[in-house]
């Protein structure tokens, strides 16, 4: 019998402290990766911006195709391995800045914008890209920070970028 008490004290007690961090944990959250190609920032660039191109060199995601949307904004559906979501551009400053944003339905689990930024450095460029997400749900908050972490997604992009280049990269991790 006290193994029974002890199991479902476990079952039930290790994911309401889960829930319960997670509740104290910021919903918002900022993370951002940075590597330095041996590339100028055009080049690289032509890479970040191609959108439909990525599936083709990043591993994490499965297809990105072009969608319309009721606005007239750049709209794209991405599958990842976590499952499908609509990518709007928000801004573009070629070929320093771009801005897409998850477009995120009332209710949705999580949502956020990534930032990517190229800047000249040397004989190349550094590629940044910062994360701006939030996480709604306080158990996913939990895991989206402790479990799976927030830069897991920027860093896997970031080294796949460097392949698509052919240079072994170490993504740098920005203060969060």
């Amino acid at each position: 019998m006290k193994w029974l008490v002890f199991i479902v004290a476990v079952v039930v007690g290790v994911p309401l402290l889960m829930i319960l961090v997670g509740l104290v944990l910021p919903r918002e959250h900022v993370a951002g990766v940075s590597i330095v190609l041996r590339q100028p920032a055009e080049s690289v660039w032509k890479v970040v911006r191609d959108l439909g191109g990525m599936p083709q060199w990043w591993p994490g995601l499965r297809s990105s195709e072009r969608v319309t949307g009721p606005d007239g904004r750049e709209r794209w559906r991405q599958v990842s391995g976590s499952g499908a979501m609509t990518i709007v551009v928000e801004e573009e400053q070629p070929p320093r800045r771009l801005v897409s944003r998850i477009e995120s339905p009332p209710g949705a689990p999580f949502g956020g914008a990534w930032i990517y930024e190229i800047v000249p450095e040397g004989d190349g460029s550094r590629v940044t890209v910062t994360e701006q997400g939030w996480v709604a749900n306080p158990l996913f908050r939990f895991l989206s920070r402790f479990v799976f972490g927030h830069y897991r997604t920027l860093e896997s992009y970031q080294r796949a970028l460097g392949r698509r280049f052919n240079q072994e990269v170490t993504p740098v991790r920005q203060a969060e």
